[in-house]
């Protein structure tokens, strides 16, 4: 083809304003085109544009061992919901499980336990043995994170437990009084919420395991925790039954990396509060979930059916959009991709649903439970499967099935 006798940089061009359907029948035409539509390349900005394939607003590939073309068509089937329910565990007794996806390694708290679960590579299937079990609490595990060495674990027996994620070594800290709801971790540092009304601050340094370096009072149960990637603050959410405002961002002395500088003073950190976030919850309109987007988005969910994006560029006050459950239910958990996807679980019959931040109404949705009340206790995905864990199972959703009629 004469076309290819043009410059790459021209080409790219060119094909730049092709859509997905067009490149893949252009790449039929021979082998060098194919060869060269089959290039990252020439799908960057396609994916950028699309929900879930990888592509950060920044332009940052979060999975650059799939080939772009590939995540493009199964996003399309994530765009007019093609795909194939699978239960991957069941269990007899209801839980209020939590889960967390790391590569190919999915860990599911199943009462006082954590199990970690190899992903099968050719069905997103979980491996028929367990690769790793922590324990410890002597209740359920309330919530769990992860870190690049370390699982943390908080539970309703009021402690929480750094567990090695290579070893069987782990330590237990002790502070709050009562069921510890939430927990999150960066750079070092973590960061609990309990129904006791209080926030603590811990380090994850050997010296100081176990040690609570600052203790903040909510004057409300705490629901959720945030830390911000750019570990300057963290928001609380809390349970709005009090005459507090249910988001607030706290400020570490002034950034994060000053409790490093205070550890090896032996110091221990001070907390004030920078901004409280929205001003018209009402009663009982707890906050569930946090998930930051970058240092200054992020988006809420919980009691009151609403999902909210924050920008704290812009206003405290007020959220920059929302989203409305149509069902008035619940939302117990939320993700994003960390361009224009979010996925939420609500409260009644097993529905995750997909939103697209660019639409008002919700893209698609999935009822994986018609027959049984359970809410989605918690929720990841990649850019071919999500999970939801609900009351007794664990369910999956595979998007790598054929192309949409959009795509052919």
């Amino acid at each position: 083809m004469f076309l290819f006798q043009l410059p790459e940089d021209v080409l790219f061009h060119v094909f730049s304003y092709l859509d997905p359907r067009s490149l893949c029948r252009l790449s039929q035409a021979c082998k060098r085109s194919y060869m060269f539509i089959s290039r990252d390349a020439v799908w960057r900005k396609i994916a950028k544009d699309i929900i879930n394939t990888g592509m950060t607003r920044q332009g940052i590939d979060l999975c650059p061992s799939i080939p772009l073309k590939d995540r493009v068509r199964v996003s399309h089937n994530w765009i007019h919901g093609v795909c194939r329910k699978e239960v991957l565990l069941k269990w007899k007794i209801n839980l209020l499980p939590w889960i967390q996806l790391d590569c190919d390694v999915l860990y599911l708290s199943q009462a006082a336990n954590i199990s970690a679960y190899h992903l099968r590579a050719e069905g997103g299937k979980l491996q028929n043995n367990r690769v790793a079990l922590f324990s410890g609490h002597q209740e359920d595990v309330c919530r769990f994170t992860l870190t690049d060495t370390h699982l943390i674990s908080a539970g309703g027996d009021g402690k929480i437990i750094v567990h090695d994620r290579e070893s069987d070594y782990s330590v237990e800290y002790y502070g709050h009084n009562q069921e510890v709801n939430c927990i999150d971790c960066k750079g070092g540092v973590i960061v609990s919420g309990s129904r006791d009304k209080t926030a603590k601050i811990w380090a994850l340094a050997p010296d100081r395991f176990g040690q609570c370096l600052h203790t903040i009072p909510t004057y409300d149960r705490v629901w959720s925790v945030a830390i911000s990637p750019s570990l300057c603050n963290f928001v609380t959410g809390t349970a709005c039954c009090e005459n507090f405002a249910p988001l607030r961002i706290w400020d570490t002395e002034r950034y994060f990396g000053i409790i490093c500088k205070l550890l090896l003073l032996s110091l221990s950190p001070r907390c004030h509060l920078v901004s409280c976030l929205g001003t018209e919850f009402r009663h009982g309109a707890g906050v569930l979930d946090i998930a930051y987007e970058s240092p200054f988005q992020l988006l809420t969910c919980g009691y009151d059916t609403f999902i909210r994006y924050w920008d704290l560029r812009v206003c405290s006050r007020r959220c920059v959009m929302e989203w409305e459950e149509p069902h008035d239910s619940a939302l117990y958990c939320i993700k994003t991709d960390k361009n224009h996807m979010i996925a939420s679980g609500s409260s009644y019959y097993g529905v995750v649903r997909l939103w697209d931040k660019r639409q008002t109404r919700c893209l698609q949705m999935f009822q994986l439970a018609p027959t049984t009340s359970s809410p989605v206790y918690s929720l990841c995905f990649n850019t071919t499967h999500l999970y939801a864990a609900l009351a007794s199972v664990l369910y999956s959703l595979d998007f790598r099935t054929a192309a949409s009629q959009s795509w052919k």
